[in-house]
């Protein structure tokens, strides 16, 4: 019999700063592991608490894993799903299964629940783990685009899959406790920038032709002359534009979407027909 005690991730202040200790004992330099950070992505989410689970032995914790609860349109359909978002296995436990363990009883809550998928960004490591044990289907790389000038955005009727969002659920998403946004209309397109860059072109985590993020963040007075996008969208017509897509070898690490349907379905996603932007998820 195992000896790890496999419980559901709660979030009061003492297991906040348990989880965030082996966050930050796991992944050193990772300086976004915060009790703050934790306490705005598992606990104050408008969309609901975080569903995961984490291994204990005794009052130490071993390893962790953690959804977050979304709202999307899937096929015309309003759905709500969790992002994947943080694992964790202490050195000393790793090697003995519990991702996998916490991961498949995550899905087992998400489903009792009502969530009707998982979606998420794994990077090279955790590819094959998520779509070889867990039965994930690896949608397609996200690109990740960078160039001058407007960002190529067009119309489509196609989108399939698209995270919706709020008042609410943007305003609580643009609080990150460590990093910063603003906002920039440039050519009528609403952008939410955030104040990190690669190869000084700041990085942009959504861009729409209806975005009013004034309301959720403080307007960018400087021009923002150089961008760099990564997601999916077929809206987004690059041929002819001033961006190229950096090469992988430039890249910290190629970032693959994937998808796991909970409603019993066998659903898939078609990248052709996914709006995925860097807002989706937590990276920036």
């Amino acid at each position: 019999m195992s000896a790890y005690d496999l419980r559901p991730v709660t979030t009061d202040d003492a297991t906040i700063a348990k989880m965030t200790a082996l966050l930050r004992e796991v992944f050193p330099v990772a300086k976004h592991f915060t009790e703050d950070v934790l306490r705005w992505q598992y606990r104050d989410n408008p969309n609901g608490e975080a569903v995961g689970f984490n291994a204990w032995i005794g009052d130490e914790l071993a390893a962790h894993y953690v959804t977050i609860p979304l709202v999307a349109m899937v096929n015309g359909k309003e759905e709500r799903g969790l992002l994947s978002l943080n694992t964790a296995t202490h050195p000393t436990h790793q090697g003995k299964g519990l991702f996998t363990k916490l991961a498949n009883a995550t899905y087992e809550r998400g489903e009792r629940h009502g969530f009707g998928f998982v979606i998420g960004v794994a990077n090279a490591n955790s590819t094959h783990g998520f779509t070889k044990k867990l039965d994930f289907q690896l949608v397609s790389p996200l690109r990740a685009m960078i160039g001058i000038g407007a960002l190529p955005l067009g119309e489509s009727d196609s989108v399939h899959y698209e995270q919706k969002w709020n008042d609410a659920s943007m305003d609580w998403r643009l609080s990150h406790p460590v990093y910063r946004y603003s906002i920039r209309t440039q050519q009528g397109i609403g952008m939410v920038l955030s104040q990190r860059s690669q190869f000084g072109a700041r990085y942009v985590l959504a861009a729409h032709n209806d975005l009013i993020g004034q309301l959720y963040a403080p307007m960018e007075k400087r021009r923002v002359f150089a961008k760099t996008w990564i997601g999916l969208d077929p809206g987004m017509k690059w041929s002819g534009s001033f961006y190229i897509n950096i090469p992988t070898r430039f890249r910290p690490s190629p970032l693959n979407l994937i998808f796991k349907d909970l409603s019993g379905a066998s659903r898939t996603l078609d990248a052709d027909h996914v709006r995925f932007h860097a807002m989706d998820f937590d990276i920036l």
